[in-house]
C-alpha cells in the first residue's frame, strides 16, 4: 500500500501569510522524501477562503519534476465542462503528464448555492460533464460543433478516478469505466469503506485510493476538532496509527492520501514507515 500526501488548501487564518511559500516548500519536501503523489481537494463555499485546486497544482508542478499530482475530488457539476477540460489539459501539459484527476458529483449544498448550481440533479450533471470533457480531450466536436485543441501527448485527457462513498452505482462505474476509485476518509465510515471495497473489487476494480485521511501523531493544537469531524483518521498515537493503517491495507486499499493540517510532513513520513 502506497502512502501519498494531500496539501491543505483552506488553512485557518493564522496560516494565510506566506501560503505560497508554505505550499511550494511542502511540495519540494514531499518530492525529496520520495512520496509518490501530491494531491489536493476542492471546495468553495464553506466559510473560509480556499485555493482553486488546479491553480494550486500548477504551482506545485512548477517546483517538482517526478511526483504525481492529483485532485480528490474535483466537483464537476460546479463548472462549465469545456472550460474545465481546458484548465485540466493545461495542468496536464505543464506538469508533463503527471496529473491524476479524481472527479465527483459534490456533496456540500453550500458549494452549489454559491455557484447557483442544481444540487438535487448533480449526479446527472456530473455524468454529462464527464462525457463532454472526454469528447473534448479526444478532439471531437462538442456543443454546437466546436473542438478543443489538445496538447501533443495529452490527447484523451488524464487518468480519471471516480469519487464515491456509498453509492453502488458509482463505485461500480469507478471499477468499470475509470482508472480508479477514490472514497473520502473524512466522510466515509469504516463500514462504508468495507462495503464499498467489496463492490469495487467484485466489479473488477484494481486501483482504490483513499483520500482525505487526516494525520497527527503528536497531539497538536486543533487536532481534536479535526478528529471530531473525520470518520477515518490517523489522529492518534503511533501504535494506534499502525493498527489503522494495517486495517486499510488488509481492506485492500492500494494508496492512502494523508493530510496534515499543520503541514507536518514528518508525521506522514513516519506513517509510511509504519506501513
Amino acid at each position: 500500500m502506497k502512502i501519498s500526501t494531500m496539501l491543505l488548501l483552506n488553512p485557518d487564518s493564522s496560516a494565510y501569510d506566506g501560503l505560497m511559500h508554505r505550499i511550494v516548500g511542502a511540495a519540494r519536501q514531499i518530492e525529496a522524501a520520495g512520496f509518490p503523489g501530491i494531491w489536493v481537494g476542492d471546495s468553495l463555499g464553506r466559510g473560509r477562503p480556499t485555493l482553486d485546486p488546479l491553480v494550486a497544482l500548477a504551482a506545485v508542478a512548477a517546483v517538482t519534476d517526478q511526483v504525481e499530482l492529483g485532485i480528490s475530488v474535483l466537483q464537476l457539476p460546479l463548472r462549465n465542462p469545456i472550460e474545465l477540460a481546458h484548465r485540466v489539459a493545461s495542468v496536464q501539459m505543464l506538469s508533463g503528464n503527471r496529473l491524476q484527476l479524481g472527479v465527483g458529483s459534490g456533496s456540500n449544498r453550500a458549494d452549489f448555492e454559491l455557484l447557483g448550481c442544481d444540487f438535487d440533479h448533480r449526479f446527472g450533471t456530473m455524468k454529462r460533464s464527464l462525457e463532454t470533457m472526454k469528447k473534448a480531450w479526444r478532439g471531437q466536436p462538442v456543443n454546437t460543433g466546436g473542438t478543443l485543441s489538445t496538447f501533443p501527448g495529452c490527447e484523451g485527457g488524464p487518468p480519471i478516478l471516480m469519487g464515491a462513498w456509498r453509492s453502488p452505482r458509482w463505485i461500480t462505474f469507478a471499477a468499470q469505466e475509470c482508472a480508479g476509485w477514490t472514497p473520502s476518509g473524512r466522510f466515509s465510515s469504516w463500514d462504508d469503506l468495507e462495503f464499498g471495497m467489496k463492490i469495487y473489487r467484485d466489479a473488477g476494480g484494481t486501483n482504490a485510493v483513499l483520500a482525505n485521511v487526516a494525520i497527527d501523531l503528536a497531539d497538536r493544537p486543533g487536532s481534536a476538532e479535526v478528529a471530531a469531524g473525520a470518520h477515518c483518521s490517523l489522529i492518534c498515537p503511533p501504535d494506534e496509527a499502525r493498527k489503522r493503517l494495517k486495517r486499510l491495507k488488509d481492506m485492500g486499499f492500494d494508496e492512502v492520501l494523508l493530510i496534515s493540517h499543520s503541514y507536518a510532513i514528518e508525521d506522514i513520513e513516519r506513517a509510511r514507515d509504519l506501513v
